[in-house]
């Protein structure tokens, strides 16, 4: 086949088009059924759960085994990445994530929360999440390889939106399957069948994007025991360069604090709105949930490209400053609500909100970084920052969540997270000094 040239049509929407592919796992996985789904495993006046010896609430369970999944690929996606810059082939590694995201979505079909089966689907849980996360640092680091800095933030907002577009189709899909059923095991059956359609479509759909991606500079280097660590070398390396750029420091100062509450919103929002929404009853919460989520999904297109074209008039920073004073804002009312409609409307102006701030972010790193080949090492610090402050903010989530009883109190403690968030940017330097 022949190689795309950098900037190339073809090549911007073979790599946009994974977005399509994974972001399936972000919506029916992440998002939507499967909380649903794992809520509906207990009893309504029980949501406690026996998972290592240790008494868990339901939801603080889920979010500390996300928070150590988020660590596990903040520790190891360094050292893969400089695997992957050594033999330079970071698309085997694209593949190797996805493959296993998939499985790991395949394998919650069998999901159970007794005590014989609740160690291995956290396992299966645990397989889709990694697999999911730990693609991205390898399918972010191609988007300075196959886009120049003026394309940059079109594409990464076209990306976002063709992933929304598909995910969105697929939980129709997904919802017809569940909502067409009258009884709830029949419906839990086929919540179970939507998580094997998306390990299929995500390792489907992907193969259009990796038969068009370039392999990388291939060196004819194999792993040996001295290159493991390489990544961890390039880490330290990058930190170095960055103590020289106070812009690219500052901002990446200011996402990591930001990034670390829209992560965390994001990843337990359909869990809130399950506990914590009067819905009425069990089928109206399921369709209400699934039903924000589409509204969510569908309005962040029209959100990213509003972000992207605010991002051309007033500058990345300004309009990052902007979006986090809606999610400050969004942190306040989530606490104050109780009723669906209430739920309807936090949906709307986070869906507005969620695919602009993602691909801004995205985007404005890339157009930040200095001149170099090195692109994965840079995009694995980038990785590494977000997924430590994931793990942060889910720690100290699922620990407000477990203690005061109440995942409410955790939404409005990630104000100040947003607030500082805003006041970091505010000292972003205009220019490179």
């Amino acid at each position: 086949m022949k190689t795309l040239k950098k900037g190339s049509q073809k090549l911007l929407n073979a790599w946009a088009f994974y977005d399509w592919a994974n972001s399936v796992y972000t919506l029916t996985i992440a998002s939507s059924i499967f909380p649903i789904f794992y809520s509906s495993l207990f009893l309504s006046e029980i949501k406690n759960v026996q998972a290592f010896g240790i008494e868990f609430k339901s939801t603080a369970l889920i979010t500390f085994v996300t928070a150590f999944t988020f660590l596990v690929v903040a520790f190891t996606s360094p050292i893969l990445s400089g695997i992957a810059d050594y033999v330079g082939n970071k698309k085997n590694f694209l593949k190797f994530f996805c493959y296993l995201g998939s499985a790991g979505c395949i394998g919650l079909y069998w999901f159970d929360i007794s005590p014989e089966g609740i160690h291995l689907s956290l396992l299966f849980y645990f397989m889709g999440l990694i697999g999911y996360w730990g693609s991205l640092v390898f399918y972010n680091s191609y988007l300075p390889d196959i886009a120049f800095e003026e394309q940059q933030d079109a594409i990464s907002a076209k990306g976002f939106s063709m992933g929304y577009i598909g995910s969105v189709l697929l939980l129709i899909v997904n919802l017809v399957m569940v909502m067409g059923q009258d009884e709830g095991a029949a419906k839990m059956q086929m919540m179970r069948y939507s998580f094997v359609t998306v390990g299929i479509w995500w390792a489907l759909f992907s193969q259009y994007s990796f038969y068009y991606l370039p392999k990388g500079t291939s060196s004819g280097h194999k792993v040996t025991r001295e290159v493991v660590f390489n990544g961890l070398k390039e880490l330290r390396l990058v930190w170095k360069q960055l103590k020289q750029d106070l812009r690219l420091k500052r901002y990446l100062y200011a996402f990591f604090v930001f990034s670390m509450a829209v992560q965390t919103i994001m990843l337990v929002a359909v869990y809130f709105g399950e506990e914590e929404i009067a819905w009425g009853s069990d089928d109206a919460k399921t369709t209400g949930l699934i039903v924000s989520i589409l509204v969510i999904q569908l309005v962040a297109v029209i959100g990213a490209i509003l972000t992207s074209r605010a991002s051309n008039r007033f500058g990345n920073i300004k309009t990052l400053i902007a979006v986090n004073c809606i999610w400050m804002c969004l942190c306040f009312y989530a606490y104050f609500m109780e009723t669906p409609m209430q739920f309807y409307i936090a949906a709307s102006i986070v869906g507005l909100v969620m695919g602009g701030i993602q691909a801004l972010a995205r985007s404005t790193y890339s157009k930040f970084l200095p001149e170099t080949e090195d692109t994965t090492s840079f995009f694995s610090f980038y990785d590494v920052a977000e997924k430590i402050g994931i793990v942060i903010g889910m720690v100290i989530f699922a620990f407000i969540d477990q203690i005061t009883g109440s995942m409410r109190n955790g939404i409005l403690f990630l104000f100040v997270f947003f607030l500082a968030g805003i006041i970091l940017l505010f000292r972003v330097p205009k220019k490179s000094i």
